[in-house]
C-alpha cells in the first residue's frame, strides 16, 4: 500500500482530515504532518510499538531521544518539571519555535525519551500539529520528517520523497513557515546548554532567563 497524501487547511484544518490522521495515530501508525518549523514525524509516544517505527523509519540510534510536541502548557507541567526558567521561556515562546529540555516527571516511561530522565518539550505554533496532539490525550512525538543525516522536509513533497512507503499518511498544509528546525535549550543544567540553534537565538533566551 502506498502513502496517502491529503491536502489539509494550515488555519481552519477539516475534522474529517484530522480524523483520519488521528485514528491512524490511534492505531499505531506514523504520519508526517506540518508544524511551524518542519513536517514532522508523529506517533503516540506512549505506543512503544509506534515510537520504535518512528526510530527505525529515521534510522535513530534508540539512545537519542525524541521531542514531544504539546497542545497546551498544563499537559507539558505533567510530563516534566518545569524549574522558574523552564516555565518563563514557555510563557515567552510557546507557541512557537522553542524545545526545552528538562527533567521527565517520576513515572513517565517512554522508549522516545532514549533512556534518559529528561524530555525535550514544545508547543508548535500550528493547529494541525496542536490538534493532532490535543487527539492523543495533548502529545505527539514531533521529530523531524527526514532519515537522520538529511535535511529536514520543508514541504510535503520533499518529506514523500525520502519516507514514501515508509509512512502511511502525509498531511500537506504547503511551504512550513520556518522553514528550519527548533531551537533545542536545556535548562536542566546552569548556565543553560543550546543542544540546536534556530529560530530563536541565543540572545532572546539569555533576555528571558538572565544567563
Amino acid at each position: 500500500m502506498g502513502t496517502i497524501v491529503l491536502r489539509i487547511d494550515p488555519e481552519k484544518p477539516e475534522n474529517s482530515i484530522l480524523t483520519i490522521a488521528s485514528s491512524m495515530l490511534k492505531f499505531g501508525e506514523v504520519i508526517v504532518f506540518p508544524t511551524d518549523t518542519v513536517y514532522g514525524l508523529g506517533a503516540n509516544p506512549f505506543n512503544e510499538m509506534s515510537v520504535l517505527k518512528v526510530y527505525e523509519i529515521k534510522g535513530r540510534e534508540f539512545n537519542k531521544p525524541l521531542p514531544i510536541l504539546v497542545s497546551d502548557i498544563n499537559t507539558a507541567l505533567k510530563l516534566g518539571v518545569f524549574d522558574e526558567r523552564a516555565l518563563k521561556l514557555a510563557r515567552k515562546f510557546w507557541p512557537g519555535s522553542l524545545t526545552i529540555v528538562v527533567r521527565r516527571k517520576m513515572g513517565i516511561a517512554s522508549l522516545a525519551l532514549g533512556g534518559q530522565d529528561k524530555i525535550a518539550l514544545r508547543m508548535p505554533n500550528h493547529n494541525v500539529a496542536l490538534k493532532l496532539a490535543e487527539s492523543l490525550g495533548g502529545a505527539i512525538v514531533g521529530t523531524s520528517a527526514n532519515i537522520s543525516g538529511f535535511k529536514a522536509a520543508k514541504t510535503a513533497g520533499e518529506a514523500k520523497k525520502m519516507l514514501e512507503s515508509k509512512v502511511g499518511l502525509i498531511l500537506d498544509a504547503g511551504l512550513s513557515p520556518k522553514k528550519i528546525p527548533s531551537t533545542i535549550v536545556d535548562v536542566t543544567v546552569k548556565p543553560f546548554k543550546i543542544i540546536r540553534l534556530g529560530p530563536v537565538s541565543i540572545e532572546e533566551i539569555e533576555e528571558v532567563i538572565g544567563e
